[in-house]
C-alpha cells in the first residue's frame, strides 16, 4: 500500500461560535487528484487554507509525508514549504499587479532555487510557455492578460517551487470556459507528470473530469468520500444527491427509470 503524501485527521476549525470544518479527514497519495465539492459556505476553502498551511486547525492534525505540517506557530517546516503550494480562484492573490507575469513568476523561482536573475528568467519563459503563455504575454502585467492567462501563470509561480502537491481553490470559476479547458487539460499533464493535486470546487463537471475521488461537504463536515464516478453515479448521502440531481440533464442513476 502507497503510504500518504498528505492525510488530515480530525481536523476542526471554529470562528467563535461557528464551526467552519468539523472532524474532517482526509488523504492523498503521491501522483493522485481528489476533489472537494460543495456550496458556498460548506468549508471546503478553509479545509483547503488549512490543507495548505495558511490557517492552523483548531483541533486535529495534517501530516505531509508522515510529518507534522504545524510545528509551532510555524507551518510545513524547513524543506516541506515549497512542497506544498496553493492556486486561488481569484490569481490576484498570487500575481502583483505592479509585476510582469514573468518578473511574478521569476521572483519565485529565486526566492525556491536561489538562483541568478538571468537563471531565473530562462526558466520562468519555459515554465510560462508550458502553461501555453507566449515570451510577448509573458512580459505584460496581470491587468494585461485574459483571465485564463493570470490564471495559467499563477499555476507556474506555483510550480517554480518544483511542488509534490497543488492545491487549487475554485480555480476555474472565474474564467470562461474555454479557459477552463485549457487550465484543466493543464492540470491533467501535471497529474501524468506525477504532481498530487486536490481540487476544491463547487463545479461537479470539474469534480468529474479531473478528479479520481472525491470528498463532498455540507455546513463543515465530510458527508460522504469514494471514487468520483460511484458517487457520482450512486450518491449515498441525501445532501450529495441533490446535488447530483441539480446537474442540468442528469439524475443519479438509482432514481432513472
Amino acid at each position: 500500500m502507497i503510504a500518504p503524501l498528505l492525510s488530515a485527521r480530525g481536523v476542526a476549525m471554529r470562528f467563535g461560535r461557528v464551526a467552519a470544518v468539523r472532524d474532517a479527514t482526509l488523504s492523498i497519495a503521491p501522483g493522485e487528484s481528489i476533489g472537494i465539492v460543495g456550496e458556498s459556505g460548506s468549508g471546503k476553502s478553509t479545509l483547503a487554507r488549512i490543507l495548505a498551511g495558511l490557517q492552523p486547525p483548531s483541533q486535529g492534525e495534517v501530516l505531509f509525508r508522515g510529518q507534522p505540517v504545524y510545528a509551532g506557530s510555524i507551518a510545513y517546516p524547513g524543506p516541506l514549504r515549497r512542497q506544498v503550494q496553493m492556486v486561488f480562484q481569484d490569481p490576484y492573490g498570487s500575481l502583483n499587479p505592479r509585476m510582469t507575469a514573468l518578473a511574478a513568476v521569476a521572483e519565485a523561482c529565486r526566492f525556491h532555487e536561489r538562483c541568478s536573475a538571468a537563471e531565473a528568467n530562462i526558466r520562468s519563459l519555459d515554465l510560462l510557455a508550458r502553461m501555453g503563455i507566449g515570451p510577448d504575454d509573458a512580459r505584460k502585467k496581470p491587468r494585461l492578460l485574459s483571465g485564463g492567462q493570470r490564471q495559467r501563470a499563477s499555476v507556474a509561480r506555483a510550480l517554480s517551487a518544483s511542488p509534490a502537491l497543488l492545491i487549487a481553490d475554485e480555480p476555474t470559476s472565474a474564467i470562461d470556459q474555454s479557459a477552463q479547458a485549457q487550465l484543466l487539460n493543464l492540470f491533467h499533464g501535471l497529474l501524468g507528470q506525477g504532481l498530487s493535486i486536490i481540487l476544491i470546487s463547487h463545479d461537479l463537471a470539474v469534480i468529474r473530469y479531473l478528479a479520481r475521488r472525491v470528498h463532498v461537504m455540507r455546513d463543515g463536515e465530510i458527508v460522504e468520500t469514494g471514487d468520483t464516478a460511484d458517487v457520482f453515479d450512486h450518491p449515498q448521502h441525501p445532501y450529495t444527491q441533490a446535488l447530483i440531481a441539480s446537474i442540468p440533464g442528469r439524475r443519479p442513476k438509482e432514481n432513472r427509470p
